[in-house]
């Protein structure tokens, strides 16, 4: 058998066997602690012992909002890339150490940061940290990895002109966004990445890996004492300040009805009323309300589009946070020939809900639902929990928002709903539908 094969198989092992370890955390209160290491930089650690793992999750304010104009995909280029060599180590030693040692790494991007994580053995926990100190501050951003990361993406980039959501999500991303850089491709465009250079992606490493631009979440086999040091070890030496360019807060083109006409088996259908911040008073009330709308399989979307009609396999309603813009998107997709149909029924469960709002029963229930399912969907797994840990941090919520939740939910009033709904709901909305041209 090939070097190569076992090399492969080493790290398939591996993945496998830490995806194994990080689901069998039991249920149990979580606990949050602020580390704060001896140079200054901050985490928020939940300590669990039960099993021998660790996992980091981090996260710096930017995202593909940074990307300069006409490189476009910068960011994401970047983040395929520090596990392609960093420091004296090239791609393949460094991914052979990573393996070594027991660890998985991945980097992600977001429209408003850029994030890491690492989960390991916490026996090899110092050997693992040494190497996410490497990425973290010394990538190499070799030619050879940026060439063939960047033809992936491009690769990707084709493929993705072929699939309906793709399209539809980025037509209404231009239509509603217009100018602002929300409105981006955050994989960028072939002609953008072909602009990309290595002084680019060591110049864009630069300005955003700062630590006034960082949160930091750890869980895991490891103490406070033992995490402050290693704290250090990977974010001590990185710049103070980070040199961001601003970017404004974006505003929706409500009322806007676009339609793109494009061959596709089905029309997509998207909707947008105004949302709310996260740090908004009525927050939890337009959670609850959304809920009810379109948030789940007993949703009124749900069941006025799918099982009444079976217009829809699927029809949903969310609320979206960004640090620029906040919205509440409804979106499904159906036979072209009943588009309008189903465009006109879900507008008249809308206003139904912001004319008379949801019955006692509905919020009971949603009540419910959205207090029990918190910790099943962010805190079943220590990588659940890590993210969680940055997510809090980011908005602003404070240690205490876990155990303080469902109360805050359960003091939601029945007025305040459907204050809620008729405040979002009763404005006029950007419409987009992506399909064949009507009839």
């Amino acid at each position: 058998m090939s070097g190569v094969s076992l090399y492969h198989q080493g790290r398939a092992f591996v993945g496998a066997l830490l995806v194994a370890l990080f689901f069998v955390l039991p249920a149990r209160a979580v606990t949050i602690q602020e580390v704060v290491s001896p140079k200054g930089v901050r985490a928020w650690l939940v300590q669990d012992d039960f099993v021998p793992l660790i996992s980091i999750r981090f996260a710096f304010k930017g995202g593909f909002t940074q990307d300069p104009a006409g490189k476009e995909g910068l960011g994401n280029l970047m983040t395929g890339l520090f596990d392609e060599g960093a420091g004296d180590l090239p791609s393949d030693a460094y991914q052979e150490r990573l393996d070594n040692v027991g660890a998985e790494m991945s980097f992600s991007e977001t429209s408003d940061d850029i994030g890491g994580s690492m989960r390991m053995l916490s026996e090899n926990r110092d050997a693992a940290f040494d190497l996410l100190a490497l990425a973290v501050n010394k990538p190499r951003f070799d030619q050879q990895p940026i060439d063939r990361i960047r033809q992936q993406i491009i690769a990707n980039i084709k493929a993705s002109e072929r699939d309906p959501s793709t399209i539809a999500s980025q037509k209404f991303a231009e239509v509603l966004y217009g100018s602002h850089p929300y409105a981006r491709r955050e994989q960028g465009t072939e002609q953008s990445l072909m602009a990309v250079t290595r002084e680019d992606l060591q110049a864009y490493h630069r300005k955003v890996f700062a630590r006034d631009n960082l949160t930091i979440g750890v869980v895991g086999a490891i103490s406070p004492q033992e995490l402050a040091p290693l704290l250090d070890k990977v974010f001590a030496a990185l710049p103070e300040k980070a040199e961001l360019t601003p970017v404004p807060d974006a505003k929706l083109a409500l009322g806007a009805t676009t339609s793109v006409s494009y061959k596709l088996p089905q029309t997509s259908i998207a909707l947008v009323y105004p949302g709310v911040a996260r740090k908004d008073p009525d927050f939890f009330a337009a959670h609850l309300m959304n809920h009810i709308l379109g948030g789940g399989f007993s949703s009124r979307l749900y069941k006025e589009v799918r099982e009444k009609r079976g217009l829809a396999y699927s029809v949903s309603s969310s609320l979206i946070n960004r640090d620029h813009a906040s919205a509440l998107m409804i979106s499904t997709a159906t036979r072209p020939d009943r588009a309008q149909e189903t465009l006109k029924i879900i507008r008249d469960e809308v206003s139904r809900m912001a004319s008379d709002g949801p019955t006692n029963e509905e919020l009971a229930a949603a009540k419910s639902y959205v207090i029990g399912s918190y910790a099943i969907n962010n805190l079943d797994t220590s990588n659940g929990i890590a993210q969680t840990l940055v997510a809090l941090q980011q908005e602003g919520l404070g240690r205490d928002y876990i155990d303080k939740r469902a109360s805050l939910i359960d003091a939601v009033t029945m007025d305040q709903v459907k204050a809620v709904a008729k405040k979002l709901l009763q404005a006029n909305p950007a419409i987009l539908m992506v399909g064949p041209a009507q009839m």
